[in-house]
């Protein structure tokens, strides 16, 4: 793992996502985890060099970051549409049946999809005191109605989510765009500029990079407008990540997985927006 700040650590070696961990006298904090259940108790296993697990925060729903849960038997906390969200999925889970372009989508069937589900949820903030440290969990949908982020203002350290993705773009399914973009407009604020800023799918990343993902976002909810204009059904909106892929730089091996997400994320954008064209 990486320091990135006293007591803050990056682990980045585990597919489909980047972890957290905020070391106290009273235990560990970590956010989100490994999909893959083998890949999870490898971690835990690193982490017993740092001190005993006490809860796992959950930045979203999104399945890379969340199926590994089942085999954590600590508390889990998230934003209360997370974990209605999550409530409502099957307790098996193939990710071949529906790919959208997850890293989970190579998995086979498992089972106990249900111990995922978080037993802590809120609404619009939260915080956890742990040993001597202060943990605030804040709501900021956008890429889905209940990510958060969750803040350690001692050591100046945000981790983000989806937010602001810098090598691949992010599941466009679940996204609001518009709150999405103003949950960039709180990451540019004064306060916000000394933080270090951890994105779940690149680590840390740059407060320019804030404004590469706003441009790129904007591009989307007029393209989809003017297809339902014109009748177009999803897979027209479907059709527009061959374009939309050009703001990122995509290694050739990485190309067909990412644009398959964004496809599929654009045609379930498109289908919520506008169900008529369906």
């Amino acid at each position: 793992m990486r320091r990135i700040a006293p007591g803050v650590y990056l682990e980045t070696k585990y597919p489909g996502v980047q972890l957290g961990v905020v070391v106290t006298d009273d235990g560990l904090f970590l956010i989100d985890c490994p999909a893959r259940a083998e890949d999870g108790r490898d971690w835990l296993a690193t982490l017993t060099d740092y001190g005993k697990p006490r809860y796992l925060a959950l930045l979203d729903s999104h399945h890379d970051r969340v199926l590994g849960a089942r085999n954590f038997d600590f508390p889990r906390v998230a934003q209360d549409w997370t974990l209605e969200t999550m409530s409502n999925w099957s307790d098996s889970f193939k990710g071949s049946a529906r790919p959208i372009g997850a890293e989970v989508d190579s998995l086979k069937r498992i089972t106990g999809v249900k111990r995922a589900v978080p037993e802590l949820a809120f609404s619009e903030q939260m915080v956890i005191h742990l040993g001597e440290r202060t943990i605030d969990l804040w709501h900021r949908p956008g890429p889905t109605p209940g990510s958060m982020w969750v803040v350690f203002s001692d050591a100046e350290v945000v981790f983000i989510g989806d937010a602001v993705t810098v090598g691949e773009p992010p599941f466009l399914g679940d996204s609001d765009i518009e709150t999405w973009l103003d949950t960039l407009d709180d990451l540019r604020t004064q306060s916000m500029r000394s933080y270090k800023l951890v994105s779940s799918r690149d680590g840390l990343i740059k407060h320019d990079q804030i404004n590469e993902m706003a441009r790129f976002l904007r591009k989307i909810p007029w393209r989809l407008e003017r297809l339902s204009e014109a009748g177009a059904p999803p897979e027209e909106a479907g059709a527009l990540a061959l374009e939309l892929i050009k703001d990122f730089k995509i290694p050739k091996a990485r190309r067909e997985h990412v644009l398959l997400r964004l496809q599929v994320g654009l045609e379930r954008l498109y289908s919520r927006l506008y169900p008529n064209e369906t």
